[in-house]
């Protein structure tokens, strides 16, 4: 009788922590079998041909984006269904991420998805947006931001995240990039910096 399946089965299922290690066990070898290939794909890991880095008042418009929790309402993924390409463009591809950290995909699209957003507004039609959605979309649940208006950048960190961007995580920034980052800044507000990140998004794959 020790060795009938059923018992065996039972046996499993009557240990909580047994179940347990067994469910960590089968979720680990599955992330392994499906995530340790694209580690080793060129498409996944290897930038797509016309990405840039974020120059300096973009990269600071990204924290202020993070910051003020746009990535909980907005993704940054379309992904490839033709009700999505249609009305986003074409379709996220992982090479256009690789110097993302962290990454800003998404899921939650209480708002429409921000992938191709660069662009395709002027800087004008974004900063009315921000300070007041209602004004150009009546029907808008989005808040306000127009604190952005009057924060002004300093850039005494913009510098040190280039750096950090560069050094850490393989962005190619060059020296020059680095050295007049906080220069690039300096002056410049919030909401500057949020357009100018609005904008720059989905610039590789226009």
């Amino acid at each position: 009788m020790a060795n009938n399946p059923k018992n065996r089965h039972e046996l499993v299922e009557k240990n909580v922590g047994l179940l347990a290690i067994l469910i960590v066990f089968a979720i680990s070898l599955g992330a392994l079998v499906e995530i340790t290939p694209l580690i080793f794909q060129k498409q996944t890991t290897e930038p797509v041909q016309n990405l840039r880095v974020y120059s300096a008042l973009e990269m600071e418009g990204r924290d202020v984006y993070i910051r003020e929790g746009c990535n909980v309402c907005h993704s940054q993924m379309i992904r490839p269904f033709r009700s999505e390409t249609e009305r986003y463009g074409h379709y996220s591809v992982a090479g256009e991420s690789v110097w993302e950290h962290p990454f800003l995909w998404g899921s939650k699209r209480t708002g429409p998805d921000l992938a191709r957003v660069g662009g395709r507004y002027s800087d004008e039609w974004h900063r009315v947006h921000l300070i007041n959605p209602r004004e150009l979309v009546p029907e808008s649940n989005m808040p306000g931001f127009p604190w952005l208006e009057e924060n002004v950048l300093d850039g005494k960190l913009t510098q040190k995240k280039l750096e950090i961007f560069k050094n850490n995580f393989g962005v190619p920034y060059t020296d020059e990039q680095v050295a007049s980052a906080s220069q690039d800044v300096a002056g410049k507000t919030e909401m500057d910096a949020l357009i100018a990140y609005l904008q720059s998004l989905g610039h590789a794959m226009k």
